[in-house]
This record gives structure tokens, sequence and C-alpha cells, in this order.
């Protein structure tokens, strides 16, 4: 291992994987669009208390995964292991939703937190979030997941399962959590040591835990929707018939769960097969007491957040990282200024250029440019500089063609350096 080798849970992201990446932010990209999200790109630090008040001092991330230090002016600074409350905080700090009735914004960036670095999880990972600020109605809960399945699918994720859950309200939460309570306070001591403290602190996010004795005693336990006050049921029917009308039939799942006050009603996840007990790919809920809690309006809230390398990782097939559109290849000294000149003309017509301008065989040439994943070679030798001709050589048909090199302009595009076809089956050039 090299002295200076990335620090373990960081990890390069190199040009030859770089292609299921473009991909998927591509996707991301387009779908935020067709949903009418705008882009926002808040800080990678923020001030410590953001996430202890967004994210909740009592939460596992708070207590042992955030990156935080000492700021040289005062106080403590983290770097982000979440999205959603550096977007609320943007809200209210620039007065976002004093101008409009509600807010679509989404973020793709690095997240960072210290856990033990496994498949598709690293201490520095990537999210898309996309977030609904100012809108309470199930309608924005069913474009949301409807954006997140939509997502997911269209990139060709398989083996998908949507999960859903209400998770009440204040006035309808405190009666189940009394039942919840009553319920793990009896089976305390198949509890595990974290979740004897959550029982103090958090109750609900027991029923999280993947500790085999906790388990057992969430399966018994109180099922948050029979304590559902009804307008959270009819918020909730809502959501369900509006998947619905767009052929989602998601699964109900009692134990899902967000174990912060200031989430209500909806809270879903979407789970792959094949990932292992951590299968969840992406989630969100309805956070409508987050901006207030960040000292803000209390105005509603709900998103998602999809973890980009556990997503890669359910893609179909990991496209390559596109080639230039031309390769150039001088295969003499005389042809390296020509060619030089051709690539800034091309690259000045919008097209990607690649070269190697050390002159070499045809042959070398050639195996580089199919390397590059160029679509066209354009060669250049003593002979075709005689003539005055470059040679077109299509990479992914084999067909080639003669175009002209006057003045080295004006060439077409890469469907249009067409002229007359080269002379015999193979690539001939002056200097192979």
């Amino acid at each position: 291992m090299p002295a200076l080798a990335a620090v373990r849970g960081f990890k390069d992201i190199l040009p030859h994987e770089i292609g299921p990446w473009t991909l998927i932010e591509g996707k991301a990209r387009d779908l935020a669009r067709r949903f009418g999200f705008l882009e926002i790109r808040p800080p990678v630090l923020e001030r410590t208390e953001l996430f202890a008040r967004g994210i909740g001092e009592s939460t596992d991330i708070v207590e042992k995964e955030m990156y935080t230090m000492d700021d040289r002016g005062g106080g403590r600074v983290t770097l982000r292991p979440e999205a959603t409350a550096g977007i609320a905080r943007a809200v209210i700090e620039h007065g976002i939703l004093q101008t409009r009735k509600t807010a679509r914004l989404f973020f793709l960036g690095p997240m960072f937190r210290y856990e033990r670095p496994q498949k598709g999880r690293l201490r520095q990972f990537h999210q898309l979030d996309c977030e609904i600020f100012g809108d309470p109605g199930p309608w924005s809960d069913a474009e949301v997941i409807s954006l997140l399945w939509s997502f997911l699918t269209e990139l060709g994720a398989q083996d998908l399962t949507l999960a859903v859950n209400t998770l009440g309200c204040p006035k309808c939460r405190p009666l189940f959590r009394e039942a919840l309570v009553e319920h793990l306070s009896a089976g305390r001591a198949s509890l595990c040591e974290d979740c004897i403290r959550r029982l103090e602190r958090n109750p609900m996010r027991v029923l999280d835990c993947k500790n085999p004795g906790c388990r057992s005693l969430a399966l018994s336990a109180p099922r948050i929707p029979d304590f559902a006050c009804p307008e959270c049921r009819a918020h909730f029917a809502g959501v369900l018939e509006a998947l619905s009308s767009l052929g989602l039939e998601p699964v109900l799942d009692p134990l899902l769960v967000r174990g912060l006050d200031y989430y209500a009603r909806t809270a879903f996840e979407v789970l792959a097969g094949g990932l292992g007990a951590q299968n969840a790919v992406a989630g969100g809920g309805r956070y409508d007491g987050l901006l207030a809690a960040l000292g803000g309006p209390d105005l509603p809230g709900i998103g998602f957040a999809a973890g980009l390398e556990r997503l890669a990782l359910l893609l179909p097939e990991r496209p390559a990282a596109p080639g230039p559109d031309f390769w150039l290849a001088p295969l003499c000294p005389e042809a390296v200024g020509p060619l030089f000149r051709l690539a800034g003309f091309l690259r000045g017509k919008g097209l990607s250029v690649l070269a190697d301008w050390e002159p070499g065989s045809l042959k070398s040439r050639l195996k580089k440019a199919d390397k590059a994943n160029a679509s066209k070679c354009l060669v250049l030798g003593a002979d075709e500089l005689q003539g005055g001709r470059v040679l077109v050589r299509d990479l992914k048909t084999g067909e080639q063609s003669l175009a002209s090199l006057a003045d080295l302009s004006p060439l077409p595009a890469p469907a249009g350096l067409d002229a007359a076809p080269a002379a015999g089956p193979e690539l001939r050039g002056g200097g192979a």
C-alpha cells in the first residue's frame, strides 16, 4: 500500500468507473426537471447545532457518526451527514417560501458518516435528495414517491419493493408512544444496550433495530396505524389512492419509522433484493415540523434521499464512459501541426477530440483509438498530406472515407465527414 493511500472509507472514483455515475446523475437531473424540481447546492460544512436539531441528538448519526471539529472562529462545525437539514436551513435563511407557496428542490452530492465501510456503504458517500416544502397534502407525498420510483425503475433496477407507513401526528402519536413504551419495558431484558437507552429517549427507534432480540420484541409491538387519528387515516388513504392511480401498490410496513417528533404521517422506503440485510436503497418521509424546529416558519415538508453507491450496484449493466467523437492519428512528424489545428477547429464546433501527438504506426494509433472508445479516427500521413486529404475511419462500422483538408476547415460534424470512399477495404496511410 502506498504511504499516502486514500483514507479508509473514502474511495476514488476512477475514469473507467465513471460510466454508472454519469448515467445515474443524468437520470436524476432528467427526472428532477420533469417533476419541476430546481437544483440547490448547500455547503458541505454546517454548524453542528443544525444537525443536532435537524437529525436529533439521540440518533446514531449525531451520537456516533458525524465528522465534527472545532471552528477557529469558535463553535463546532460538521461535515454534512445528510442533506435535508442543510436544504431546510437554506430555505429559512434565504426566505425561499416568502415569495412562493411551495418550493421543490433537489441536490446531488457527497455526505460523510463515520461508520464501518462495507459494500455500497462508505464514509464518504453520495446521495440524491428531493424535497418539497410548503404543501401538506397527500398528493405531494405520492408525487415524491412517484419521482423516486421512476428514478429507480428507469435506471433498470430490478427486484424492488416499495414500503410505506403512517407515523401519525403530534395529536395521535403520543398515544402510540405510551403503548409502545409499556410493551418494550415489559420485554426490556430482550433489548440491546443501544435500545435500552433509546427506550428512555427515542423509543420508536427500537422498531428499526436489527438486533434479533429487539427485532423479535418489535414484531409483537403495537402498530402505529392502529393509533392514527381520523385526519392521519384520511391523509394516508389519500396517498395510497394517488399511488394506485399511477399503478403503484406499496407494501404496508408498520415497523417503518422515523424517530424524531417533527416527522409526521407518511414514511416510505424502497428495498432491493441482492443487497443483504442492509437492503434499503432510498427512503424518506413527511417532516412537517422540521422548519419550525430550525427556527423557521411552521410549514410542512416531504422528501427522500437515495444512495448512489448502493444504486450503482443494482444497475443491470455498467455502462462505459463515453468516448470522444474523434481520435486524431498523425503518422509522421509533418502531420502533427495540421492535425493540432484541426483539433482546435473541431473542438470549436462542440465536438470531443483526443489525439496522441507522438507520431507512430497506424496499428498502434488505431489500437489507442479503440481503447478510448472513439467514434471516428482521422488519419494523416505523408500520402494524405500530399493529396490535401485526411482519412476518416468509422470505428463502429469499419467504413472509411477521404475528406478535404482545405485550410483545415470547414470539416463538418461526425455524421457528415463524408467524401469520396477511401480505396480498398483496409485503412491506408502514409507512414504506416
